[in-house]
């Protein structure tokens, strides 16, 4: 192998090497942790389902106070009484209840602006409070991609109907927790750079091999 040839190749498996090293740069993931804490004036509302005991249920609430301007709450759930104890326990999911046919329940928390916050819920309530899991399933805005679970907590402060179904339950809903929201930060150009220099070099290393054969030739017609 000539030393020419030798030097081609070498140059060769730098570019290749460069560009592996570039091709294997892990896409840099940041992740914003957002802590959450607001009590929203709220009123419960209830309609009857198909199914004895099982109520579909309306949270409506507002706040003059949240973080991020999440001023508005709306809740649609399915719950179920027990009648023998008056505690009803509520969910999202319509199929805990055995309903069918029926939306799925959502959680949404939004302002004025483009922010908003998506999730589920479940928990318990009584006479008197309420207690439950908000799971952040996404949001728009800046909340895209929005994970998380944020704690629920109500006091039954009026109710003259404790069904909710002629009268609106006043109950004062206090959520407390945290998400996150990942984002893909941009990479630095690294890539194109190392590639970029690389194709560089090699023209500028090859280019003097040609100028140095090509003296080397000329010094041979000489002799």
């Amino acid at each position: 192998m000539t030393l020419r040839s030798y030097n081609s190749i070498c140059l060769v498996s730098l570019v290749f090497s460069l560009v592996s090293v570039g091709a294997s740069t892990a896409k840099v993931i940041a992740q914003t942790t957002y802590p959450f804490e607001a009590t929203y004036n709220s009123e419960i509302t209830t309609k009857e389902t198909n199914i004895p005991l099982v109520l579909d249920t309306t949270v409506i609430g507002e706040t003059l106070d949240a973080p991020y301007n999440l001023t508005n709450l709306i809740i649609r759930n399915y719950s179920q009484v027990d009648p023998n104890t008056g505690v009803a326990t509520y969910n999202s999911d319509p199929a805990t209840f055995g309903l069918q046919n029926v939306p799925f329940g959502t959680l949404t928390l939004s302002g004025q602006g483009n922010d908003k916050l998506f999730g589920t819920n479940a928990g318990t309530a009584s006479l008197e409070s309420g207690s439950g899991t908000i799971s952040i399933t996404g949001g728009e805005g800046r909340f895209i991609g929005a994970t998380g679970t944020l704690d629920l907590f109500q006091t039954i402060t009026s109710n003259p109907d404790p069904t909710g179904l002629t009268a609106p339950i006043i109950s004062p809903a206090r959520i407390s927790g945290s998400f996150v929201v990942s984002q893909g930060v941009p990479e630095p150009k690294t890539d194109a750079m190392l590639v970029a220099i690389g194709v560089i070099g090699t023209g500028l290393v090859l280019r003097r091999h040609r100028r140095s054969s090509a003296v080397r030739s000329k010094v041979y017609q000489v002799r």
